[in-house]
């Protein structure tokens, strides 16, 4: 399978966690969007929607949207339930990543990180950083009743609430507020095959 990827992107940093727990081999296409590189006519082949991470099977298949991939990888294994409930379970929490605490999580950190300091979206952070800090409640108050966010077993919920969480300072979020969420992140770091988001050199890597 081949990933096109942004290292510096949560979103795709969910799908490299997941297949390095697999162990499932691939090869890494890195794709800078800063540079306007899934705009051109070559990606926009592979995904319409101009956006990684997308998982291109051997069969040619093109996969986009993390956490759709998420899905597809965990077919089969402990991290997507066999139950009925338990699927929905996990799917309730993949929704509330991308709608309740992807654009206020992630942008923020995208605001710091990637835009200069007199950029004006500076002026959506205490909004977003206010949305995002009831994205965290929510999470607590269930990471205070099990050990991870879908009940007692780790599932893709866990990767793809992880994939911003743990970078979430890096968008001017304070979890210290959040005890039962910082223990969960520490929990997750723990998991079998764990990897890290972004190598100190992962900038500077070559592209492909």
């Amino acid at each position: 399978m081949e990933l096109y990827d942004y290292l510096d992107s949560g979103n795709g940093y969910k799908v490299r966690l997941l297949l390095a727990q697999l162990g499932v081999p691939y090869r890494l296409h890195l794709v800078d969007i800063m540079a306007g590189a899934t705009r051109t006519p070559e990606f926009l082949a592979i995904n319409p929607n101009g956006r990684i991470p997308v998982l291109v099977l051997d069969d040619g298949t093109a996969l986009a949207e993390s956490n759709a991939i998420l899905c597809y990888l965990a077919e089969g294994t402990a991290l997507w339930p066999a139950d009925r409930i338990g699927r929905a379970r996990v799917l309730q929490w993949l929704f509330f990543e991308q709608y309740s605490h992807e654009p206020y999580v992630a942008t923020p950190r995208f605001i710091l990180r990637h835009l200069p300091a007199d950029s004006p979206r500076r002026a959506e952070l205490p909004a977003r950083l206010a949305q995002g800090r009831a994205a965290f409640a929510v999470m607590e108050r269930q990471l205070a009743q099990t050990a991870f966010l879908a009940g007692n077993s780790y599932s893709i919920a866990d990767i793809a609430l992880y994939g911003y969480s743990h970078v979430a300072h890096e968008g001017g979020h304070d979890l210290s507020a959040f005890p039962a969420v910082g223990t969960w992140l520490a929990r997750v770091a723990g998991q079998p095959g764990h990897v890290r988001m972004l190598p100190a050199d992962a900038l500077s890597m070559p592209r492909n």
